[in-house]
């Protein structure tokens, strides 16, 4: 019988990284989670990073902003990536969740424009999926094979009790 994997949940404003087949789980609500995988290591990682404000919007990418996370972002690549120089290997996918806006006015510069346009310089293609909706979104990742779903609050009761029946 096949066992469960070991389920780390990757706290806002942290990342992790493992070549393990394990499952890297991230709760977003006004957040995103960048998975990275490297196809030819075998090596996966999350980075979940919390973008809204005290206006409940996607922050505007500030000086300190910039600095910050590009210096958490280049640890986690090189957590994932190592030294190789082959980015074809290299897998990204972000997925954001901003609750609805409260007013019309959005920030022209947020956190994925930043993180996509840091993976596009490093010719490393990412797919992109903002969602809006009241409730969070939990993001699945496992690292070792770079597979990413998401599910809502109702699958995350389902898998709970499914999980407590199996125990």
């Amino acid at each position: 019988m096949p066992k469960d994997p070991v389920e780390i949940i990757v706290a806002p404003d942290t990342y992790h990284v493992s070549p393990e087949p394990l499952l890297l789980v991230a709760e977003l609500h006004g957040a995103l989670a960048l998975c990275l995988h490297d196809e030819g290591r075998g090596v996966g990682g999350l980075m979940h990073l919390r973008f809204l404000g005290d206006t409940g919007r996607p922050s505007d990418v500030t000086d300190n902003t910039l600095s910050s996370v590009l210096v958490v972002l280049d640890r986690f690549k090189r957590g994932v990536m190592g030294s190789t120089r082959r980015r074809n290997d290299i897998q990204a996918r972000i997925v954001a969740h901003a609750p609805r806006p409260k007013d019309a006015t959005e920030p022209s510069a947020t956190l994925v424009d930043l993180i996509r346009a840091d993976l596009a310089d490093g010719k490393i293609a990412c797919g992109t999926q903002t969602l809006r909706r009241p409730e969070p979104v939990r993001v699945c990742f496992q690292p070792f094979e770079g597979r990413v779903w998401l599910s809502g609050p109702s699958d995350i009761r389902t898998l709970s009790r499914a999980h407590r029946a199996a125990g």
